[in-house]
């Protein structure tokens, strides 16, 4: 048996200020045939996993490029035709396969493409042919498109929101295309519309059941595998929207019934499963209220890991004018920042401007004087639990005090995932009152094993949670809760 891999993918968000180019992709994540080092990165972690699993098999395993950018801004085009070809070549060359496997998002978007993924896999299969099963593991914040689920044999996405699960997934996704290789099953995927958006916490109720709910289904009467595609708002495309999906061993009728009734399910759900979010104040003087600490504010509007810039000012500033000790901050991006820390050196106080470089959505800059209290180069931070740790990269990184906050500030744009954010820069997350993270909800598995309260902050930035306020243009406006009334799909 051979197996071909790889993996392309980006979060688009279309309100973002960047563009996704080459630069973004070499700066986050790309490597080529299977180089991915000691120490490899949490995209890697499915084809390195389904790579483990075919050679204990004794197959040959063809891996193609693994590239991932950073959730930014629309992709250039160029940038993803070469990597889709790049992709396509190697397929070629790599003919006959008996198995593809792809590592997807689910929602990237180029200048002229809007369904990247649905290209990419149409294009896949027409090397391939109609025969030759083809697995495709996505992200759920994902536009589960019609193209997509035409083209591909299964599709398989991450369960839990944060995303805790991907090794797991990616195990079910290649036994599902094994098996249909092998002729055992005849997979049938069914796509259900529920008619909504918005952000969905799977560490708590309902939707904790909801999934609970979901794998139970599986392995019985037929069902090989339910997901949910909880949609990403921030994306503008015709497709928006959350979508249930259900693959049968060969009977669509009773895959499309499920879906529906599940997705009607889910729309129930839709107002008990969203977030709560505060106001800073309201947050800060929660936050203040609660018997120890620490207490985690996410600031959910200014997180990379959807498209944001990580350098606005907003919280910080409610802070300082607050006057309040003894909190942390992780992390602010701002690599001119970073680079004048590091000439002063460890221990040096001196005046910085920091923050606010984007635009309107990153708040004032801070004119401060700070204290460095640590440097490090090539910064990381950890991903996921053990033993699906992975490693992200900060880039350069320093550690500021001001007035009794303590603030990581980095030059590699990207969201705060475990408290060794802070630990891996001198500050001992555990000791402080409040920790401010830029984070949607990624943060949430390392951080609540130490946190007294998680709180989620709507400040202003470029991922506001109220959806209503987003100029969409292509995205379908009847979708709750930017019409209000009853699904009928």
């Amino acid at each position: 048996m051979k197996l071909f891999t790889a993996c392309l993918g980006t979060e688009t968000n279309t309100f973002s200020p960047f563009v996704t180019g080459f630069r973004t992709f070499e700066q986050t994540y790309l490597a080529r045939g299977g180089n991915h080092g000691a120490q490899p990165n949490a995209f890697a972690m499915p084809l390195i996993t389904w790579r483990n699993l075919a050679q204990a098999q004794g197959w040959t395993v063809v891996e193609s490029l693994c590239a991932f950018a950073q959730p930014s801004g629309v992709t250039l085009d160029h940038v993803y035709t070469s990597y889709r070809d790049e992709i396509l070549a190697d397929l070629h060359a790599a003919l006959p396969v008996d198995m593809v496997l792809l590592s997807l998002h689910g929602a990237m978007v180029a200048q002229s493409v809007e369904d990247c993924e649905g290209d990419l896999i149409a294009a896949v299969r027409s090397v391939v042919g109609p025969s030759v099963p083809i697995g495709v593991e996505l992200d759920l914040h994902c536009h589960l498109t019609h193209q997509m689920v035409q083209q591909a044999t299964v599709i398989v996405l991450f369960k839990e929101y944060p995303h805790t699960d991907f090794v797991e997934r990616a195990v079910e996704l290649f036994t599902l295309i094994v098996d249909t290789a092998q002729g055992k099953i005849h997979p049938q995927m069914s796509l259900y519309d529920c008619g909504l958006i918005g952000v969905f916490h799977t560490t708590k109720e309902p939707m904790q059941s909801f999934v609970a709910h979901m794998k139970s289904l599986e392995g019985n009467n037929g069902v090989l595998s339910v997901s949910l595609a909880h949609c990403f708002p921030w994306g503008d495309v015709a497709e928006l929207g959350a979508r249930l999906l259900v693959v049968t061993d060969n009977q669509p009728d009773h895959g499309a019934s499920l879906a529906q009734e599940l997705g009607r399910q889910f729309y129930e759900l839709r107002t008990r499963a969203q977030p709560t979010y505060l106001t800073i104040d309201a947050a800060l003087d929660e936050a203040l209220a609660t018997d120890g600490g620490p207490v985690v504010l996410a600031d959910v509007s200014d997180n990379a890991g959807g498209g944001a810039p990580n350098d606005s000012t907003f919280i910080l500033r409610a802070l300082l004018a607050r006057e309040i000790i003894n909190a942390g901050v992780a992390c602010i991006w701002d690599p001119m920042a970073v680079e004048l820390a590091t000439e002063a050196g460890e221990g040096a106080t001196f005046a910085l401007r920091l923050g606010g470089k984007m635009g309107p959505m990153s708040g004032d800059p801070l004119d401060l004087r700070v204290t460095v209290t640590k440097i490090v180069a090539d910064a990381v931070q950890t991903v996921g639990q053990p033993p699906d740790t992975a490693l992200s990269r900060l880039g350069d990184a320093v550690a500021l005090e001001v007035n009794g906050i303590a603030i990581v500030v980095n030059s590699k744009r990207t969201q705060t995932f475990n408290p060794d954010a802070f630990s891996n820069l001198g500050i001992d997350p555990t000791q402080k009152k409040i920790l401010v993270v830029k984070s949607m909800q990624h943060f949430y598995a390392g951080f609540a094993p130490i946190a007294a309260k998680i709180l989620y902050v709507a400040a202003p930035g470029a991922l506001v949670p109220d959806f209503k306020q987003l100029p969409y243009q292509r995205a379908n406006r009847a979708l709750w809760p930017l019409a209000e009334g009853e699904h009928n799909g």
